[in-house]
């Protein structure tokens, strides 16, 4: 239970973005379809330690993922579409010295065999 309470006041601190520049130290939410969560970043020796905290709504567990970003260094984190939906996914890139959160176009929707 205390995850929960957790990750909801991350989500409350934070501000909302889909796409922008983050902050050091400043948490962005976002939103991929019907997972939620919290992105942030430190400053580190070996690059930008990047920390994602994501559940699917309110009753979902919560998973965080983390990754360490040099110059140029980007990842992609995504949720799988139902039948015939679309996937959800965020690019977040270090590039210039900055953070960026972008929404990116994702794989064709999954569909039945003989569609």
């Amino acid at each position: 239970m205390y995850r929960y309470k957790v990750l909801a006041a991350l989500c409350v601190m934070a501000g909302n973005a889909s796409a922008g520049e983050l902050k050091a130290l400043q948490g962005e939410s976002i939103d991929l379809g019907a997972y939620h969560g919290v992105v942030y970043y430190t400053e580190g020796d070996r690059g930008y330690q990047v920390v994602t905290t994501i559940a699917e709504n309110a009753a979902g567990s919560p998973v965080r993922c983390e990754a360490t970003l040099d110059e140029g260094e980007s990842l992609t984190i995504s949720t799988p579409g139902g039948l015939n939906e679309s996937s959800e996914a965020l690019e977040i890139s270090r590039a210039g010295g900055r953070l960026l959160v972008t929404r990116i176009d994702t794989a064709p929707k999954l569909v039945r065999a003989g569609q």
